[in-house]
């Protein structure tokens, strides 16, 4: 009987297959909490004011760091829960600001699947399009992770 909540394993995946993740609104706690935890305290964080006199900053801009941390999280708890072994490769580019307020969700695309020369796994690429409220990509990454392959 299979479980409910379980990630795919290796074999459950192949090249083409297209997720969509939950929505995820960054509110004023989650970035607080975030350049608390990370000591990321930049002004252009931790000031509502920075940069409003010379409107070079419009908004309350989250990092980057947090806006992909977010969506990782709902991949860990979804697509890769209890089955993702490594994160192996990343290449991130962040394309668009993200502020407060702002609703982000992700589009996943398997671009290749192969078995590991060794034990029970596979190598599973991936690009990932996190998207805002608006429908345009804010930051754009190609991952390459290490999942578990079937139990037995």
């Amino acid at each position: 009987m299979q479980t409910l909540g379980l990630g795919f394993t290796w074999e459950q995946l192949s090249p083409g297959q297209k997720f969509r993740t939950l929505n995820r609104t960054l509110t004023e706690t989650d970035l607080m909490m975030f350049v608390g935890v990370t000591g990321m305290v930049e002004v252009i964080f931790t000031d509502q004011t920075f940069g409003q006199d010379k409107g070079a900053i419009q908004g309350r801009f989250v990092p980057a760091a947090l806006t992909y941390s977010l969506i990782e999280g709902l991949l860990c708890q979804t697509m890769i829960q209890g089955t993702g072994l490594a994160m192996l490769e990343l290449n991130k580019k962040v394309l668009k600001p993200v502020r407060v307020g702002d609703t982000i969700h992700a589009e996943v695309e398997v671009t290749s699947v192969r078995p590991t020369s060794k034990g029970n796994r596979g190598i599973v690429a991936s690009r990932v399009d996190i998207k805002n409220q608006n429908g345009e990509v804010v930051i754009s990454y190609d991952a390459t992770r290490m999942l578990a392959g079937k139990a037995g």
